[in-house]
């Protein structure tokens, strides 16, 4: 790969997906911070993210972590999707509440990557926790030569 840091190839990635991702800043998410195998991602929970028991969605909640792990999953200047992803939801979250995403790389060998991601709430409560498993496929997000 190019002569850039590992933290300068996790950001120019994070910069190329974001750009092209709708649902995440629809949803009203902004990435915090990314590094090589880690991203931050957040939202503020608004009324239109809430179900019938005025909690948030599962699937909000769920999408959250899943920007999150995209974009750890990708900090590497490779294409890489979901492969599996489990979720398991610990505590409500509700309107006004601001939800943080934390993915962290836990294993990543050939082209396979297992990722958690923690998501709390503006009270550091635990909200929910997600596995995902990554695979590498063809492409980059930006040129970069292998010289």
């Amino acid at each position: 790969m190019a002569d850039i840091s590992a933290q300068e190839r996790a950001e120019r990635s994070r910069d190329a997906m974001w750009a092209a991702d709708e649902a995440s800043r629809w949803l009203g998410m902004s990435c915090e911070q990314v590094g090589p195998g880690e991203a931050v991602v957040s939202m503020r929970l608004e009324a239109h993210h809430c179900n019938g028991h005025k909690t948030c969605h599962g699937g909000v909640s769920y999408a959250l972590a899943d920007s999150a792990f995209a974009l750890a999953c990708n900090s590497y200047n490779q294409v890489a999707v979901a492969q599996h992803n489990s979720m398991t939801y610990i505590a409500p979250a509700f309107a006004d509440d601001v939800l943080t995403a934390h993915a962290v790389e836990r294993s990543r060998s050939g082209r396979s990557g297992i990722y958690d991601v923690r998501i709390t709430n503006q009270k550091g409560e635990l909200i929910a926790e997600f596995r995902g498993g990554s695979r590498i496929i063809r492409g980059q997000h930006f040129e970069e030569s292998d010289t």
